[in-house]
């Protein structure tokens, strides 16, 4: 599927990103447009935006707003379907998954801090069968980039996915055994269908929120989110700057 990692320069990549608020940005500041033919099936809410950046055939794909009730598609579902769709018909060499996350006090995490995840699992499967109990969590180690994470800024940690903003007491626990200092609603399911497609995965994650805070998860992450998607916005900018006219080994 990749074509970039015998030498060629990276060419094409996909950036998902769950939410309108942290896409935005991302579009002006690398002047893409929205295609209005889309590559995708007719009546799906998935958006492309698209357009060059130096060396870079750069697309974002955001899945949308719900046709029925007109909020982003956020979460694990809508994730796998446009990341799938959007391998099968741009064929990137890299995706990037940027996006806010929450983030744990107690491994270090603050608000305004970008993670780069180095290893992703679910926290909200649980099948207490052996062999089926490790497939639900789907412990993954992400793509490494060493040279990258030596040039920029960014903390590195272990992101846990689940459908749910809030943390059950059986989340936690599964949070805890995944040793992750952050969580989303969307990484561990863009790493299991690249993973399928052998498509590598950078996961840039900006902490909106202390999960083991004090003050409650919603109110914290809608206070915080203009802000912290600047942040994201500022170091997913870095990354590709750094990516351009690079191969995946240089990487």
């Amino acid at each position: 599927m990749t074509t970039a990692g015998d030498g060629k320069p990276i060419s094409t990549i996909v950036i998902i990103i769950a939410m309108q608020t942290e896409a935005l940005p991302l579009v002006d500041k690398f002047r893409l447009t929205e295609d209005p033919d889309s590559v995708f099936p007719n009546g799906v809410p998935w958006v492309r935006f698209h357009g060059m950046y130096k060396d870079l055939q750069v697309n974002i794909i955001w899945p949308g707003k719900d046709l029925h009730l007109g909020v982003d598609s956020v979460g694990t579902i809508s994730a796998s379907l446009v990341t799938y769709a959007a391998i099968q018909a741009l064929k990137p060499d890299l995706i990037i998954n940027a996006g806010t996350a929450g983030g744990f006090k107690a491994k270090g995490a603050r608000v305004g801090d970008v993670y780069l995840a180095s290893d992703v699992a679910f926290h909200d499967r649980r099948i207490p069968i052996p062999v089926f109990d490790q497939y639900g969590i789907g412990a993954r180690q992400t793509f490494s980039p060493p040279n990258l994470l030596k040039e920029l800024i960014l903390k590195v940690g272990k992101l846990s996915t689940g459908d749910s903003l809030d943390m059950s007491p059986h989340d936690e626990t599964s949070i805890l055994a995944n040793d992750a200092t952050i969580k989303d609603m969307e990484g561990a399911a863009v790493a299991y269908v690249a993973d399928l497609l052998s498509v590598p995965v950078i996961f840039i994650k900006a902490v909106t929120d202390i999960v083991d805070g004090e003050k409650p998860t919603s109110e914290e992450f809608l206070q915080n989110l203009v802000a912290v998607t600047a942040a994201l916005g500022q170091a997913v900018s870095q990354v590709v700057d750094f990516i351009t006219g690079k191969c995946l080994g240089q990487l």
